[in-house]
Formats: structure tokens, C-alpha cells, sequence
């Protein structure tokens, strides 16, 4: 099943000079944002520099940080009217990253999504409900256009409301879902609470957050359907990045569109084929919003190339970060976001634990925060005014439900070198 079977089967030669052509247009697209402009001309690297593939790393990296900084529209190549939607990703210190899409970003990111969904064997014939969130977060919207360009018949039911999906499901006949697989094991467990069988599932797309292969069985044998992995990032259209194909060994990346490194996180240094490192992506079909050399921090690796359906080299499923971010319920958290938010309310110190737990299945987030002395009264009807204080702000900040617990004072860890703040406790669930 192939959707653009050229640009999905192009190797060699042909697929070289294909991404020195787009590279070259990405670096003369690049120069109308200030932040390339300099660091291009600081590097002495011009359009008609890059001769081979191999000459990319000519060009310094680009890291999450640089894009927070050009808050909001400092990596934008167009000029705002140009650019048709905003999405944002979480920001470590309460400003979003801002990502720009042109009309023409918007038919990519769409034939993405469609080369993806039809190499799982999606069809104009399928019924498709889309069960993630469709507000800045680019995975609503990313999957409905792309499942609306193969012809499927699309129901956007966003998040929540478990027993109403469970209820769509079955009365739309729906073929085929798309939620973090999380969400999708709840899904199940709702349905077997429900004595309800989802009988016209056949495929399930997850992605957004890291899931085991243990995971995929469960999932299966509970849902009936064949599961495939997502891959994708705002920064580079969102949803669409990389998908496994049916051997589902691997994830496809589309280097036509995408040109991919391996790097050593911590010097930089290029790796081989089957060597893990970070994945370093330049995206090279974008119009609004042009990326050179990205730095995900998403841990992988360049799988030996020759998979069966004769589409380009795969890369690994994500194994790890090479920084401290968190993915709660298919959402970007990094600790330095809480912090934030807790130094902002004088009623709580500076001191505090967070937990993340696996609960039937879910993600589930505690932070654990001491008073300030100037504050601790030990009355209960002021311990739950702060606490509901903190809830909300954490929530605002992070559009993500928190537990709080507030601990006394003094009664947390401290610690001599650099604060082990997170525990991450889901290593060991399904």
C-alpha cells in the first residue's frame, strides 16, 4: 500500500540529489530569519556551499532553547499573513515554543499523514476516530486533515468521555483509532467494564509517548486491532515524522522530506548505522518555519537499510531523552516548568519532589511541594486553599491534571550536587 510510492521508494543517487536541491532552498529560506542569517554567516555557509549530503555539517546545531528564545514569531520566514496556524509545545519557563504553518506546510504536513495511515493499510473506506486533543497540540488536527486527504470518513472525539468514544466506536462502526496508548488501555479496560466488545476495530495508532512492545500485545489482544507506532514533533509539522510499516520493526522516516543524523548527544560527533545517539533532523519541504539541524533529544538509532516493503532506511523506536523532559499523557514536561510555576506562589518554598506513576494504566503526575514557613499555620481550611492554588496554577501552566501534596517544611530531600527532583516510577509497568 503505498500513497506517493516514488518519494517513498527513493534511494540512492536520485534521493541525494533531491535533498541537496531542498537543502540549499531550506538555507536560502532560513536567511530571512535573523537567528540563521547570523549564525549562517558567522559559519561562512552559502546556499551553493552544500554540493553533497555530507555538507550539512557545515551548519551548527539548532536546540529547543534557541527556538524559546525567538519567542513568539523569531523563527518565522514569512510574514504573519502568510502564515495560516499557530500551534505551540510547552515551554520550560511558561512561554510556548510558537510554530508557524503556511498554506503549503499544511499540504505537506496532510501527504504525510496520508503516506503513513495508507502504508498501515488505512483506506478511503475506513471510519476514523481521532481520540486526541485538538486545541494547540498538533496531533488533532495533524491526523484529521491527513485521514480527510485518503478520503476516510474522520470523527474528531478529541479526549475524554471514555464511555461516549466506547459508545461512538460501536455505533460508528469505527475501523479505525488514533490516541496515546495509554489512553488506548484505558479505553480497554472501560469497554471490559462495560461488557462491551469492540468488534469493528482493526487498527490502532499510537503515539505521542513511549510504549513497550509488552505494551503492543496487550494492546492488541485487549482491542483487537493491529497497533502501529507514531513518531513526530511540533518543530517539524507535528505527527507525521516517522511510522512503522506493517513488518513494524522499525519506524519509516520520509527523506524526501527530512534529512536525518545520528549525533553523539554530548560531543556532537556523527554516528554510524545501529549506533544509538540523538536524532538531529532538518526538515526541508518547510515554508513558514524552516529548521537546520534540530536537535531533538530523542535517543534512537539508523537501522540497517533493506526493510521488505522497499520504502527508505528506518530508524529504532525511541528509546530514551538525552535531556531531562518528561512525557505525561502525551504532553512535554520538563521540571524546570514546575519550578517555575512554584516560585511564582509565596505560599510554597522552593523545595519539591515529582512523581510519575503508571495508574490502570495512565500517566499520573504528583508533586510533592513544602510550605513556606511564613505560611504554615497547619490549618486544614489553608492547606486546602493552597493547595487548590497550586493545582490550578500547575494546570495552567502545564494543561496537564496534577496531584499536589504539600509536605511540611524542611521535610523534602536536599541535595549537595545537582537535584534529582524527578522519580520516574512507570519503568516497571505495562
Amino acid at each position: 500500500m503505498f500513497w506517493d510510492k516514488t518519494n517513498e521508494t527513493l534511494k540512492g543517487k536520485k534521493l541525494e540529489a533531491l535533498q541537496v536541491r531542498r537543502l540549499k532552498q531550506t538555507i536560502r529560506q532560513s536567511q530571512h530569519v535573523g537567528f540563521y542569517k547570523k549564525r549562517l554567516t558567522q559559519a561562512h555557509v552559502r546556499p551553493e556551499d552544500i554540493k553533497r549530503p555530507d555538507d550539512i555539517q557545515k551548519i551548527p546545531f539548532t536546540r529547543k532553547q534557541d527556538l524559546r528564545d525567538g519567542y513568539p514569531f523569531g523563527f518565522f520566514a514569512v510574514p504573519l499573513k502568510k502564515v495560516v496556524r499557530i500551534h505551540t509545545t510547552s515551554g520550560t519557563t511558561g512561554k510556548p515554543t510558537v510554530v508557524g504553518y503556511t498554506r503549503n506546510d499544511l499540504d505537506t504536513w496532510a501527504e504525510l499523514i496520508a503516506r503513513n495511515m495508507t502504508m498501515a493499510g488505512v483506506t478511503e473506506n475506513d471510519v476514523f476516530q481521532n481520540m486526541v486533543n485538538y486545541g494547540m497540540f498538533t496531533g488533532g488536527l495533524g491526523f484529521h486533515y491527513g485521514a480527510e486527504k485518503i478520503g476516510m470518513t474522520v470523527i474528531p472525539s478529541a479526549t475524554g468521555n471514555t464511555k461516549r468514544q466506547i459508545e461512538m466506536i460501536k455505533d460508528f462502526g469505527v475501523t479505525t483509532i488514533h490516541c496515546t496508548p495509554s489512553y488506548a488501555m484505558h479505553l480497554s479496560e472501560v469497554a471490559e467494564e462495560m461488557h462491551t466488545s469492540l468488534d469493528s476495530l482493526k487498527t490502532g495508532i499510537f503515539g505521542a509517548e513511549p510504549w513497550s512492545e509488552t505494551m503492543r500485545s496487550s494492546l492488541e489482544e485487549r482491542l483487537g486491532v493491529t497497533a502501529f507506532d507514531s513518531y513526530g514533533l511540533s518543530e517539524l509539522f507535528g505527527p507525521g515524522v516517522a511510522f512503522e510499516c506493517p513488518e513494524r520493526d522499525g519506524l519509516h522516516i520520509w527523506h524526501d522530506i527530512y534529512f536525518v543524523e545520528i549525533i553523539n548527544p554530548k560531543t556532537g560527533e556523527q554516528l554510524g548505522d545501529g549506533e544509538r545517539g540523538e536524532l538531529v533532523i532538518t526538515p526541508l519541504k518547510k515554508e513558514a518555519m524552516p529548521l537546520l539541524r534540530y536537535r531533538t533529544g530523542d535517543i534512537t538509532m539508523k537501522m540497517e537499510d533493506g526493510c521488505l516493503c522497499s520504502r527508505g532506511q528506518k530508524i529504532g523506536r525511541i528509546t530514551g531523552r538525552s535531556d531531562d523532559m518528561l512525557v505525561i499523557r502525551g504532553i512535554n514536561v520538563f521540571p524546570s516548568q514546575i519550578e517555575h510555576v512554584l516560585l511564582k506562589i509565596p505560599e510554597v518554598g522552593n523545595q519539591f519532589m515529582v512523581y510519575v506513576d503508571k495508574v490502570n494504566h495512565l500517566d499520573e503526575m504528583t508533586v510533592d511541594v513544602e510550605i513556606n514557613r511564613d505560611y504554615f499555620s497547619g490549618e486544614l481550611a489553608d492547606l486546602a486553599r493552597i493547595q487548590k492554588k497550586v493545582v490550578q496554577e500547575l494546570h495552567d501552566a502545564l494543561e496537564l491534571r496534577t496531584t499536589v501534596k504539600l509536605v511540611e517544611p524542611g521535610s523534602l530531600p536536599r541535595f549537595e550536587g545537582k537535584a534529582k527532583r524527578v522519580v520516574d516510577r512507570r519503568g516497571d509497568a505495562i
